[in-house]
């Protein structure tokens, strides 16, 4: 960007400039035959967070995250397989369960070479990022928990209410169609993206146009509805990754928005009851917090990891 300052005898023109490292990049890594889409800013020899996103989302939703934080450190967004501009192989291709989701995006961290870094949960980034955590442990410097549940107390049952239906009963294709009209729907994507907030004006319209035009490619229903009967397995993991917080003691941020819809803040409570060094904060906002509050967001993971000696 440009500064200008002027005098009264001369004018003094002052180029700053933002420097390659700190700009957000972007590229491909090849995991298993399949491309996973990343971005990733700022120097990595600073200290690194891993940003997983959530459902329907994909790294864009930390693009200004990106920005803010890239002075100081590297952090690296990837598309889980069939997200955003990741590769979206055939289901005889791929199997689309959060276990094989995970694998590969723990593939794609040892082949960037990242071994040590703190980890950014955000909804589906719960069950993908506490697979990797409790895989590798001494590889997770911290955990930054934006309504990214571990706990049956943490589930809203009206809202997951058609999706615990099919856990019970297995899945059926009426629910599925009345699920897939509502949640796929364009109103119903933006739904999720402005419930909650204070000033839904302000939310980039931009978030739910891309993901309605992702999640409406053919065959993207079937493996999003294959997605949500899978999840019933992160439920049945919780005791394991709540044993994981409570003997390995990972200093956390929460940065829980107390207005979201599907993962309410008793899930937060979770966490600074099991943990010993919690930075606890709620957010009035829904459930993409970074939408409405993204510069305090990173202002609290700054002041957190500075505190904690993270480097």
């Amino acid at each position: 960007m440009f500064r200008y300052a002027t005098g009264i005898a001369s004018a003094l023109i002052v180029l700053t400039t933002v420097s390659a490292e700190a700009r957000t990049r972007y590229g491909y890594e090849t995991v298993d035959g399949h491309r996973i889409f990343f971005r990733e800013a700022g120097d990595p020899a600073n200290p690194t967070l891993v940003l997983l996103h959530g459902f329907p989302s994909s790294s864009h939703q930390y693009r200004e995250l990106l920005d803010e934080l890239s002075d100081s450190y590297y952090l690296i967004a990837p598309d889980y397989p069939g997200f955003g501009a990741s590769d979206f192989p055939s289901a005889e291709n791929y199997s689309y369960t959060f276990d094989n989701i995970a694998d590969t995006i723990d593939t794609f961290l040892e082949q960037r070479g990242l071994d040590r870094y703190s980890l950014f949960i955000q909804d589906y980034g719960a069950p993908v990022g506490m697979r990797i955590a409790t895989e590798h442990p001494d590889r997770v410097q911290t955990l930054i928990v934006q309504n990214g549940n571990v706990y049956e107390e943490g589930l809203n049952r009206e809202t997951w209410a058609p999706i615990m239906a099919l856990w019970e009963g297995g899945r059926n294709a009426e629910i599925e169609a009345q699920i897939a009209a509502t949640v796929f729907s364009l109103e119903g994507l933006k739904w999720q993206y402005t419930h909650g907030t204070r000033d839904p004006e302000t939310i980039l319209p931009d978030n739910w146009l891309l993901d309605y035009q992702l999640i409406n490619r053919e065959g993207q229903h079937e493996m999003q509805l294959g997605l949500f009967y899978d999840y019933r397995n992160n439920v049945a993991k919780y005791p394991e990754w709540q044993a994981y917080l409570r003997e390995h003691q990972p200093p956390a941020l929460l940065v829980w928005a107390k207005n979201d819809a599907f993962f309410p803040e008793p899930g937060a409570e979770g966490f600074a009851r099991d943990l010993e060094d919690v930075d606890y904060n709620t957010l009035d906002t829904g459930h993409f917090a970074l939408e409405e509050d993204g510069e305090l967001i990173a202002g609290k993971i700054r002041d957190f990891l500075t505190a904690r000696d993270i480097r």
